[in-house]
């Protein structure tokens, strides 16, 4: 287990190993940054977005919390929306979910959850939504899976919704919405290929909202 001095000492480490490198590297760090992607994940901590991805600093605006839910009444993630559409021009949007996710678990048991209720309760109605389905899945484990799967896909559902989405994608034709799922066995991203333009008009006669 990492000390908490030890912390500071691997900065330094870390500081040294990059300017050997690049002397100009923090110099480059603090300009400002125009990353390509917007990566809504979970706090997980042994879920790091741009280690799985392989890119380096400012290269992914990054979004966490518990169960990468995308809520639209949570300004947090709302204002981390806004801003990486409208400000930084992101092209793509990705909701990564995990195999193994505690707040998907956590959802999946009917019980008193305290201060987590009203969270969770997104994930319950994604299982509500598909019950049918998940209850038809005999094997625990794979329909925790799959509610993991359907959870990212409700997500990437209700980034659609948004105004700032649409109306960004009909002026400029991006951002475009991802939905994966990191598999925590084997340390691969399955993007689950989501029909980002077919969710886009599915839901035009309830939530187009391009017109003034």
């Amino acid at each position: 287990m990492t000390t908490y001095e030890e912390i500071f000492q691997n900065n330094q480490a870390w500081i040294a190993q990059k300017t050997s490198n690049n002397k100009d590297f923090f110099k480059e760090l603090a300009a400002d940054h125009n990353p390509d992607y917007l990566y809504i994940g979970c706090s997980d901590s042994r879920v790091t977005a741009e280690e799985v991805m392989g890119l380096g600093p400012g290269e992914v605006f990054v979004h966490r919390n518990v169960a990468n839910l995308v809520n639209n009444v949570d300004l947090n993630v709302m204002s981390v929306l806004n801003y990486a559409i409208k400000h930084l021009n992101v092209k793509h949007i990705i909701v990564c979910g995990h195999y193994n996710c505690g707040g998907v678990k956590a959802a999946m048991m009917p019980k008193d959850m305290g201060i987590l209720n009203p969270w969770l309760r997104n994930i319950r109605d994604v299982y509500r939504h598909h019950k049918a389905e998940l209850d038809a899945i005999s094997d625990q484990g794979q329909r925790y899976d799959r509610l993991v799967e359907l959870n990212v896909v409700e997500q990437c559902t209700n980034i659609i919704k948004t105004a700032a989405l649409q109306l960004s994608y009909q002026n400029t034709g991006y951002p475009v919405v991802h939905g994966w799922v990191f598999d925590i066995h084997s340390g691969k991203i399955i993007d689950l290929n989501i029909d980002f333009k077919a969710i886009l008009e599915e839901i035009k006669d309830i939530y187009d909202l391009t017109k003034s």
